[in-house]
Formats: structure tokens, sequence, C-alpha cells
């Protein structure tokens, strides 16, 4: 694997090996000292475009953990803020022997692009409202685990589970991934939002819509919140937050409906008291916080793909 683009791109066995070797990862961070050689020699560049905490901190504590030589750039420390293009600065950077690049930006494609750009390797840390493939990967890696300590034993692919993602579906680009990583792994997937932040065409992605954000809760085994993205809203696309909270919002009253074993996720940041409650958030059941903690262990697994195994195969 030279790139990781999408998670569209990614078949169940490299899904499952990525997971797999996160498992392994994941020990590295209960030890005392979290050092392995694994890419020792290796440069990589977090280009952040768009601001980030969870991602831009966890690939570069990847990166460091691994023994990597990491470097973060950002649009308002580069030369892209002179005027510069995103080509040139890359082109310029590639130049220099860097062998990975992590690029987040707000262009949906803009990665892919700079992927035909450079000789390095890329890594889609989200592009736009495209894709953002390590969050799925960590959204999967916590799903599995959760899955496991219910079933007591193994379990690799979903079937027979079902994941109801609600909320801001417009302007996301971790649904996109979700659904296809999901569908990859053979879960059933519902989707619930207003209509006004419903994706045109989302039933065709091998998914069913569902309306009644009630329904959807009582059939999910894994309840998925996303945030409402309200800086990329131009309008209102609904008459008021206690609108939404009524009708899309995991409140204390909807978490106590809840069955025995459902799971709460939410990839953050979050808007405690619109999409979920506070009770919600911290409640037992939730992943939220295994969800971070699985985001390093994932991006060790995917970088370690991308540059210490064979980079033979698609990009």
């Amino acid at each position: 694997m030279k790139n990781l683009l999408a998670a569209s791109n990614l078949d169940r066995a490299e899904v499952l090996g990525i997971l797999d070797l996160a498992e392994e990862m994941h020990e590295v961070q209960g030890r005392e000292i979290k050092k392995l050689p694994t890419l020792r020699g290796r440069t990589i560049i977090n280009m952040f475009f768009e601001d980030s905490t969870r991602t831009r901190t966890s690939f570069e504590i990847a990166g460091k953990w691994m023994s990597a030589d990491t470097i973060n750039v950002s649009a308002k420390g580069s030369s892209v803020s002179k005027g510069e293009s995103m080509k040139d600065t890359m082109l310029t950077l590639d130049a220099m022997g860097v062998d990975c690049f992590v690029i987040r930006h707000a262009g949906s494609g803009t990665v892919q692009q700079a992927a035909d750009w450079v000789r390095a390797s890329v890594v889609n840390a989200g592009d736009g409202s495209h894709e953002h493939p390590t969050q799925a990967l960590l959204d999967a890696y916590a799903m599995r685990q959760h899955f496991r300590s219910l079933d007591g034993g193994p379990v690799d692919g979903f079937e027979g589970r079902t994941v109801a993602i609600t909320g801001d579906l417009l302007h996301s680009r971790v649904v996109r991934s979700n659904v296809s990583l999901l569908n990859t792994l053979g879960a059933e997937v519902l989707l619930c939002a207003p209509p006004t932040l419903m994706p045109t065409g989302a039933d065709q992605w091998g998914v069913e819509v569902v309306q009644d954000f009630d329904e959807a809760l009582q059939r999910a085994d894994v309840a998925m919140m996303l945030r409402v993205q309200r800086e990329r809203m131009s309008s209102g696309f609904f008459p008021s937050a206690r609108e939404y909270i009524a009708g899309w919002g995991l409140t204390a009253n909807r978490l106590r409906r809840l069955r025995e074993g459902v799971a709460i996720m939410h990839p953050g940041p979050m808007n405690r008291g619109l999409e979920i409650s506070s009770e919600a958030a911290d409640a037992a059941s939730s992943l939220i916080l295994d969800q971070v903690s699985a985001g390093v262990a994932v991006r060790m697994s995917v970088l370690y793909h991308v540059l210490g195994g064979s980079n033979e195969g698609s990009k």
C-alpha cells in the first residue's frame, strides 16, 4: 500500500490487516517507554490546512512512537500563505526527500491531486466533505473491540450488526468513509438526519435511510452521532437548536431507552447539549474515549502499512 486516500479503496483483507496490526500497536500505549524502531530514518510531514486536535496530534504521536522524524506544517506557517500554490509547496518538500505526507485540506479531492504530484506516500487526514479514512478505521477498531467484549470471542466482520449514523451527514466526510468501511465489513448501516442535512443520493450508498431517529436507535447496535458543522453552513439548515435536539439529539431520555449493549460513538469534537447530551457522552456505554485511544494505534498501523510494509499494489 503506497497511499491511503479513501476507505472505499480498501478491501476486506486490507481493513482487517490494518485493524489486526493496530491491536499490537495499542499495546505500546501501555508501556512505560513508548518507542519502536519501526520507521527509524523515515520522514513524515503533517500538512494541515484545517484546524485539528485529535487527528494531527495522534498522527504526530504515531510517527514519533515509531521513531520517524515528524514535522508539522500549517498553511499559516508555510509559503502557501505568501501566495505559493499547494502544488509548488508539495513539490518543494518532496524534493527534500520526504517519505510521507499526511494531509488535511478543505477541498474535496485535493489529497488525491497531491498524491499525483509527489513521489512520497500520501495519507488522507480529511479532505473537505469527501473522506476521512483513518477515522473510519479507528471507529471500526473501537466497534470490533466492543463486539468482542459482548461476544466473549473473536470478531472480524460485522455481519448481523447494525450501525445508526445520525447528525449533519451533508457536510460530513466521516459518514462517507464509515459507510464504505462498514459495508466492506458486512454491517447494516442506517442513516438518519434532518432532510436538509441528508446528502442527495444517500439511499444509493448501500445503506437504509431512516426518517425516525427513535426507530433507528431501537434497531441499532451502535449509535454514532455526528457533529452539527455550523462553520460549513452558510444558511439555516434547521429552525432552531431546540427543534434539532427534539428530533435528532441523543438526549438523556433517549439514552435511558437504549437497549442494553448498545454502544454510543462520536468522532468529535462534540457539541454537548446539541447532537449529544453530556449524560450520553459520559455514559458507561460510550466508546468516545475508546475512539480517541484507538486513533494513535490505528494511525501507527496505517503508517506502517504505507511506509514499513510493501509499497506494491494500488494507490
